[in-house]
This record gives structure tokens, sequence and C-alpha cells, in this order.
């Protein structure tokens, strides 16, 4: 298990290096100038030139790559061009927005699928399993923006039981949840069809193992055959689906929050790339990116406690 541990936290810290890299080239040759878009068209060439020295934009290439990295790992993630304020302290105001939506909708999530995954798959070829299928399907197929909009047409403006949008604050936490309701069901239901899928698909194969047959045929019964036997096994690729899943409603969630006007991190996202704010938007995307692959991570640990195999193989 260490040797497993130390290889996985090996590639950990490779991909951190390799992601911060390409973040910030990308975001060096995204075309336009902050200083000039902060200043305006009418800026004269010497007051640009002073706010790029003031922001320090002017100095060599990999000079502000190590200023950056050095700076993530101290936590001074740098100032805003924009709201003249710590990136640090915007990403402290706008995770604890993004974060319980994240897991809220992943609860959701699994809380469908996994019960209707279970019943599409002991009910196979049935009416149950092809409506659930195909319920499924269409989850898949719409949009989730889409069906946040109706959402609101129908809970906000219909039956006026939810607000269309905004955030209530953490003072009253049921206020603050009912907020984050129709977001996180936005999010959940096609992440909940996904997921469903996968169960039922790694659950049927399963039950076609050799040793679900011979623990039938010992006398257990199918729904302990399916309980003691098939559901653990066939968790380990819906352990990778909910895991990715995680990651992608953290950092995926920008035009769900747009839709809702949530203040989170993907709208933090979505304003320092619409205002040039540069520091924001490498700052957040490195963030989200460190977040993934620490998910990542702590999937292939899961996966070694749940199947020893594993371990034996990477030794």
């Amino acid at each position: 298990m260490p040797s497993f541990l130390i290889g996985r936290l090996t590639s950990l810290a490779l991909s951190l290096v390799a992601a911060s890299i390409v973040i910030f080239l990308i975001i060096e040759v995204v075309p336009g100038d902050p200083a000039q878009f902060m200043l305006g068209l009418n800026a004269t060439p010497e007051a640009a030139e002073t706010l790029r020295k003031a922001l320090g934009l002017d100095g060599p290439l990999l000079d502000r790559y190590f200023t950056w990295v050095l700076g993530l790992l101290r936590g001074d993630f740098g100032i805003s061009y924009t709201y003249k304020v710590p990136v640090a302290q915007l990403i402290g105001d706008r995770i604890w927005i993004s974060l319980p939506l994240a897991l809220y909708a992943l609860a959701l999530s699994t809380l469908i699928a996994f019960p209707v995954g279970i019943l599409a798959a002991v009910r196979r070829n049935s009416a149950t399993d092809v409506s659930i299928m195909g319920a499924a399907q269409l989850g898949v197929a719409v949009p989730n923006f889409w069906f946040a909009m109706l959402l609101v047409l129908l809970f906000s403006i219909t039956l006026r039981w939810f607000n269309a949008g905004g955030f209530a604050g953490w003072q009253d936490p049921l206020l603050a949840m009912k907020s984050l309701t129709l977001p996180a069901i936005a999010l959940a239901l096609p992440q909940a069809s996904i997921l469903a899928r996968v169960m039922r698909s790694s659950l049927l194969d399963t039950l076609g193992e050799d040793y679900i047959r011979s623990a039938r045929a010992k006398g257990l019964s199918r729904w302990q055959t399916l309980w003691r036997h098939a559901l653990r096994n066939a968790l380990i690729p819906v352990l990778t689906i909910i895991g990715l899943q995680f990651s992608f409603l953290l950092a995926g969630a920008i035009i769900i929050e747009n839709v809702f006007f949530l203040p989170g991190l993907g709208r933090l996202v979505f304003q320092g790339i619409t205002s040039r704010d540069l520091i924001v938007v490498k700052s957040v995307v490195m963030l989200l990116v460190f977040a993934v692959i620490v998910v990542t991570f702590v999937i292939d640990v899961t996966y070694a406690l749940v199947d020893p195999r594993l371990r034996r193989a990477t030794r």
C-alpha cells in the first residue's frame, strides 16, 4: 500500500505541474491587453504601460510563471485587477456557494441513481427497465441550462415556491439551502441519468459472474446475493463516475450559476473572463484543476481499498 500511495502522489504532483504550465500559457496567449481594457479605448500608450508595470505584466514570461506558482504555494493568489482585493478573499467568499451546491447536487444525483439503477438491473428487459432507461436517455440529452429554465418557470414563476435566482446567505441555513435547491436539481438530474445507466450496466455485468451463480446455488436468495456479493463489486466503475461528477459539478457549473445569479466560483470565472481579470481566471481555474486531480487521487485510493487486486497489480 505505501508504494501504491507514493506512485499516486507522484502522479498527482506531476499532473499539477503540467496543469499549471498549460493554464498559464493559455491565459497568456489570450488576445487583448488587460491594462488597455481597464483604461478604455482612449488611454494613452504611456498610461497603459504604467498600469502594465503596476500589474506585473511587463516581466519575462518565465519569471511571471514562477512568481505565480510560488504565490499559489504560499496561499497568495494575487490581487484582482477588477475588484482590487486579494483573489484568495474572492475565492473564500465564493467557494461557500459552489462547494455546497456541488455536494447538494451530488447527493441528489446519488440518491436518485442508486435505487433506480439497481431496480433497472433487477428488472432487466421489463417495462420498468425500459421506462427507466428511456427516462435516463432523456435526462442525458436535455441540456441542464434548459432544464434549469423550466424549473424556474414552474417552481418560481407559476407555483412561487422558490426564488428565481440569487443567494440568501448562510445566516439562515434553511433559506440558503432553499436558494440552492433548484440549481442543485438542475445539475443533479442529468448526472443521475448517467450514474443510473452506469449502475445498471455494472450490476448486470457482475450478476453474470460465476461466483454469483455459485452463491445462488448455495441457497442464497436473489436479493441476498445482490446485497452481499454483487453490489460491492459493481461499485468500482460507479465510484469513478461519482468522482468525475463531483469534479464536474464543482468546476463546470458556470452556466447554472449564471442562470440562477449565484455568486459562486463559476460566475467569478465568467466575470473574470469578460473583464480580462487574468489573475482571477488563472488562480480559480488552477484551484478547480487541483480539486479535480485530488478527487481523482481519492478515487484511486478508494479503488485500492475496495479491490485489493489493484494493490497487488501495482506491486
